[in-house]
């Protein structure tokens, strides 16, 4: 059963029968918001892009994006660039896959970003989203709307992050400018 995230709102990342999840994949979707204009309504492509900053004790320590997609041991792995969204409610435009089980004992927390590389704000994005779901079965374990229609570039979305033996989820929510995830470490930072 999926749960329905608030801002600030914190899940164990644990399965249904109380066993451990070994490898998740946190999705993102969005659709470009219709525009009227002259001639209509038409939308103009969004490319929105995931990237999941690994932190060892507030420090990053590695990235994963479109340009570096996979973290340097290996646990963590970006499916690939998608440059027009378009999935909306519906399936993931972009996922990063997370092992937990191969997730560096020094590595506490990743920290999920989406920012529009080519600029455009969150007023253009509607239907916009992140998802937890367990990897070895698909089920849906989390859903966090992002908030749309504001004059910023990005969002802070959501952390996973060490909890006693096993994994938390957090959703952050919080809106940020910035066409890459170097530009949104000040905002980042305050959520370590």
């Amino acid at each position: 059963m999926t749960v329905n995230m608030t801002k600030g709102q914190a899940i164990s990342l644990q399965k249904s029968d109380g066993g451990t999840l070994t490898a998740v994949r946190m999705g993102l979707g969005w659709q470009a918001a219709p525009r009227r204009g002259l001639f209509g309504s038409r939308t103009r492509e969004i490319d929105l892009d995931a990237s999941a900053v690994l932190f060892a004790d507030k420090q990053p320590v590695d990235v994963v994006f479109f340009r570096h997609l996979v973290s340097d041991d290996g646990s963590v792995k970006h499916t690939g660039d998608n440059l027009v969204g378009g999935a909306g409610s519906g399936g993931d435009d972009e996922a990063i896959l997370v092992d937990l089980q191969r997730i560096p004992v020094h590595i506490d927390q990743i920290v999920f970003t989406v920012n529009s590389f080519t600029g455009q704000t969150f007023q253009e994005v509607q239907n916009a989203f992140c998802r937890i779901v367990d990897e070895t079965n698909g089920q849906e374990l989390a859903r966090y709307t992002l908030d749309g229609g504001g004059q910023y570039t990005a969002q802070i979305m959501a952390k996973v992050h060490r909890a006693g033996s096993g994994w938390q989820m957090t959703a952050l929510g919080n809106p940020a400018n910035g066409r890459t995830f170097q530009d949104l470490m000040p905002s980042i930072l305050p959520h370590l």
